[in-house]
């Protein structure tokens, strides 16, 4: 159809853009061996790490959840975009022209809308950056000098001016051919009483950017007396921006936090700048919401964070009641953390930019390296809010803070933090103990109530539907099937290392309905020796769904583990074990039948017994040849 991008286009793209990158994008990955690299996964949660790169074949696949692809499919799934849009945005970045059925190279069609919002954006913040040395910005620029923050800084963080006009943006982006639909949808622009204006209008601006850099939206901080808005207004949802996924200055951090495995939230644009001249480049903030679990996702991938070990994760907030609250919340989010998790708070309460401005870098330094454990201040703030000089309110604190500690995750932790409650308090460990005993047996009654049936009776009809029919998922730590998945990872990744007698194989040797069919697959797009450049796509195409579809990426996967020196000889035995199996059950076969004919046909004995030797000296061929030398 017009507008279509030509396919051998999308297959340089596929070549070209390194997955490893674009997934480094999102998360943390360690060498697996076998050239393949690991991390947690991004689609769905997990303790230990179950998600696979394998850069050589440009392919993921996540052995927790069966999620898997190419670059294109990854980008698609991980940043909801289309096809087009993932092609287009990988070709952009990798340096990749595109030529579109239309003819000619360049976009011949209108591009996806998020392609449209992005570039609309990356214009707005350059404009915004160019007005902030103006003469109008002079209020800007000393706000931020105020703050210690200079040109260099202003540049590094994109701060820019919205100047105080009704539509000089949005007149701007017009000039550059957007739509004022464009400019509405991504929250740009708005609709007045008499036409098009600038949803922000004197004002500092800082851009928002995703984990990879994208500009999706704006925080700006009111200068002016007579601007009757809020202190702070960011970008509205849209379809590029929703502000419970976004880390501001996460595409500037992303590095440091894997690299460190620390991660520092700071309440404000100031405060991450503030963090990260004073060299805590961790530090990063939430757009205009509470921290919360989409956030907590975000950061898990880029800590690593699991079973073995989680990393740090310092909150910084305010001491006043605000934030107190705030690290409530986080205390109901840290259970989601695997991550030691700790609060950073000023005694006078400063927050770090504050915290800069009077006493400098060093003391920003020391606040972020002498954190409280989150588990004391979630109690301790508890606490506060009682008179403990007083038996009734010892009591009542003992009421608040038990539940607390019962919900503390690490068991081992509880008894710990009971003893130091009972401190606080001024009170015997005995009555703490038993307090925390009965707020943890009241949180389980809690999480075992059955969850009310549905009273239009939709639950039973869909229980009633018969459930789709799909070969059931082989598993990988079977070990009847190590034979029969080696080799098949062997023939999807490494084609050319087997000879043609894979093609020879019997599919019903491969054990597992679920390999009996990649096997088939196999034969059906030619068999090993018509092995290409395009052999991964061929597969994945000729598979019958995207069950079996997702096994042949988990086989690409999946790491060999033998070292590239000897891949050949291993690739020799296997496929010669494979074959020794198959003459094995013919040898089997002849054996029963010469029983048989020694009582119903002994004329036909030797002839079957000539065929028997012939495949018993095969079979010992066979063997010999398999673990004879390189």
């Amino acid at each position: 159809m017009a507008g279509r991008i030509r396919n051998d286009d999308v297959a340089r793209v596929r070549d070209m853009a390194g997955i490893a990158e674009v997934v480094s994008d999102h998360v943390t990955l360690r060498p697996a061996g076998g050239g393949s690299l690991k991390g947690l996964c991004p689609f769905h949660e997990e303790r230990s790490p179950s998600f696979h790169v394998t850069p050589a074949k440009g392919l993921y696949h996540c052995f927790g959840c069966q999620v898997g692809g190419d670059v294109i499919d990854f980008l698609e799934r991980i940043e909801h975009l289309t096809f087009q849009e993932a092609v287009e945005k990988l070709a952009g970045r990798f340096g990749i022209e595109l030529r579109y059925e239309d003819s000619g190279a360049g976009p011949r069609r209108p591009q996806g809308e998020r392609t449209r919002l992005l570039e609309a954006h990356k214009a707005a913040a350059a404009f915004y950056a160019e007005q902030l040395s103006g003469a109008e910005a002079v209020i800007g620029r000393q706000f931020l000098d105020e703050r210690g923050f200079d040109a260099a800084a202003a540049a590094h963080f994109g701060v820019g001016f919205a100047p105080n006009s009704w539509d000089a943006l949005t007149r701007h982006l017009r000039g550059k051919g957007f739509t004022d639909r464009e400019l509405t949808v991504g929250g740009l622009s708005k609709e007045g009483q008499r036409g098009m204006i600038d949803r922000f209008r004197g004002r500092l601006v800082w851009p928002i950017r995703d984990i990879t850099g994208e500009t999706i939206g704006f925080g700006a901080r009111k200068l002016l007396e007579d601007d009757q808005g809020p202190k702070y207004l960011n970008t509205a949802e849209t379809p590029i921006y929703r502000k419970s996924q976004v880390l501001y200055g996460i595409d500037l951090a992303k590095r440091a936090i894997a690299q460190q495995r620390k991660a520092v939230i700071v309440e404000g644009y100031t405060d991450v700048m503030a963090c990260h001249i004073a060299g805590i480049e961790t530090a990063i903030a939430t757009c205009g919401t509470a921290f919360g679990g989409d956030h907590v996702k975000i950061l898990r991938r880029l800590l690593m964070d699991n079973d073995t070990f989680g990393g740090q994760v310092v909150f910084t907030f305010d001491g006043d009641a605000a934030g107190q609250k705030a690290a409530m919340r986080a205390f109901e989010d840290d259970q989601r953390f695997v991550a030691q998790t700790f609060v950073a708070v000023e005694p006078n309460g400063l927050d770090p930019c504050e915290l800069r401005q009077k006493h400098g870098d060093a003391a920003v330094v020391a606040l972020v390296e002498k954190p409280v454990p989150l588990f004391e201040f979630a109690i301790r703030s508890v606490l506060a809010g009682h008179d403990l000089e007083q038996p009734a309110g010892r009591v009542a604190a003992l009421r608040a803070a038990a539940p607390v500690v019962a919900q503390i995750r690490d068991q081992s932790l509880r008894p710990e933090y009971a003893r130091s409650l009972a401190g606080w308090l001024g009170m015997e460990i005995k009555p703490v103990q038993d307090a925390v005993s009965h707020a943890n047996r009241t949180l389980k009654q809690q999480s075992r109530k059955p969850v009310p049936s549905s009273p239009t009776g939709a639950e039973t009809v869909a229980t009633a539907q018969p459930a789709a029919q799909v070969v059931p998922r082989p598993d990988p730590q079977d070990r009847r099937l190590v034979g029969p998945r080696e080799l098949l990872k062997l023939a999807v990744q490494h084609p050319g290392r087997l000879d043609t007698s894979f093609d020879d194989l019997p599919a019903s040797m491969f054990s597992h309905p679920a390999y009996v069919q990649v096997r088939t697959i196999i034969a059906t797009v030619g068999g090993v020796a018509s092995a290409d450049a395009t052999w991964m796509q061929r597969l994945s195409e000729a598979a019958p769904d995207d069950s079996i579809r997702s096994v042949i990426n988990e086989l690409a996967v999946e790491p060999i583990q033998v070292e590239e020196l000897t891949l050949d000889r291993y690739a020799r035995e296997q496929l010669g074990r494979a074959r020794a199996r198959v003459l094995t059950l013919q040898i089997d076969e002849l054996r029963s039948k010469m029983q048989r004919l020694e009582t119903e046909d002994p004329a036909s004995h030797p002839a079957v017994f000539a065929e028997l030797v012939t495949l018993e000296a095969q079979r010992r061929q066979i063997r010999e040849d398999s673990v004879g030398g390189d």
